[in-house]
């Protein structure tokens, strides 16, 4: 093999490394609620980066076989390449021929690890993080594509590993499962404060923790009258005053029609960011993100679940006729879950 073509080959190797590096990251750090804004505006990038999240085991196996393939391939192509070339050249200067390619490979070796690492780790994992959200759309498509294209590949060591956990008695996780149900746990809290293993107050704080999923969020709803909303068109310092008012950090935005629906919510942070880089065209509107809608009648387990998907800490309850019954945090349902009446 040529210099000029293990040099490109180099190259190529560690672009892929990084390329590989840079989309772990990216689908790790990227905030869910803006690729899902993205995407509500017609990317095909941000929605390819979402479904990627949404199968985060699949491709994360995907880039470290990309990641390992390319290290390989540095560690086959580059290192014997640079190593063959300056092997000559300490020879030359008088070292023994075995000197000289002891020599050879360790620089080769360095070399190879230094780029390895630098360009092929640690920067792209250092951009992939600092502008999550730009590198996963950017990358989600041809990652996506790689993932799928090896996912037989993925598949088999899957089931290989798997294999070998059970040979040394190691169920792995999700492989024949069986949870207990909430009336088995019940009965366990039950016996436990019979037979004085748990005290009164665990025995409350736990049988609240499996009761209240079941009931329905009715109680936790704060009513329309004491929602705080911002017009769509407000800028970025009329949203900061609205919040430091209420002394919140969410405010609704509100709905485009007189009586209507707010169409979603904005954080504090964004305004606060928007007005510091003097974003003269940011609005309320522009800022907001997606609000989730839950029917009053949804158990409270159901509706923490619901929020969780959207990764969303609050939601709109809306009655089935469209009428507004007043909004729900993601914290009142927890303490209902976690703290005794």
């Amino acid at each position: 093999m040529s210099l000029t073509t293990g040099l490109a080959l180099t190259l190529l190797l560690l672009a892929g490394n990084g390329f590989f590096v840079a989309a772990e990251f990216a689908l790790v750090a990227a905030k869910r609620h803006r690729l899902e804004k993205a995407a509500a505006q017609g990317s095909r990038a941000a929605s390819a980066a979402l479904s990627g999240i949404k199968e985060l085991s699949l491709m994360l196996a995907g880039a470290q076989l990309g990641i390992t393939l390319c290290s390989l391939g540095l560690g086959v192509v580059s290192e014997p390449l640079i190593a063959g070339t300056l092997a000559p050249l300490f020879h030359a200067l008088g070292l023994p021929e075995a000197g000289a390619h002891a020599v050879a490979f360790v620089i080769a070796l360095a070399l190879v690890t230094f780029l390895h690492m630098v360009l092929g780790e640690m920067a792209p994992k250092s951009w992939a993080i600092a502008h999550p959200e730009r590198s996963a759309t950017i990358l989600a498509l041809p990652f996506r594509g790689f993932t799928l294209l090896v996912r037989p590949v993925i598949s088999a060591l899957n089931a290989i590993t798997n294999g070998l956990l059970r040979l040394v008695k190691v169920r792995p996780r999700g492989a024949g499962d069986n949870p207990r149900t909430p009336a088995q746990l019940q009965h366990l809290v039950e016996e436990s404060r019979r037979l004085g293993l748990i005290e009164a107050d665990d025995h409350a704080v736990l049988s609240q923790a499996l009761q209240a999923p079941h009931a329905p969020i009715t109680a936790l709803i704060t009513p329309p009258e004491r929602i705080v909303t911002v017009p769509a068109g407000a800028g970025p310092q009329e949203i900061i005053d609205a919040a430091i008012r209420a002394g919140r950090s969410r405010l609704l935005v509100g709905p485009a029609d007189p009586g209507g629906a707010p169409t979603g919510v904005v954080h504090l942070r964004d305004a606060y960011l928007a007005h510091r880089r003097g974003t003269i065209t940011a609005t309320a509107g522009s800022l907001a993100y997606r609000l989730p809608v839950l029917p009053p009648e949804l158990p409270v387990s159901d509706a923490v679940a619901r929020l969780r998907a959207a990764r969303s800490q609050i939601a709109l309850v809306r009655h089935e006729d469209g009428r507004v019954a007043g909004l729900i945090a993601l914290d009142d349902l927890l303490t209902t879950l976690l703290v005794p009446a």
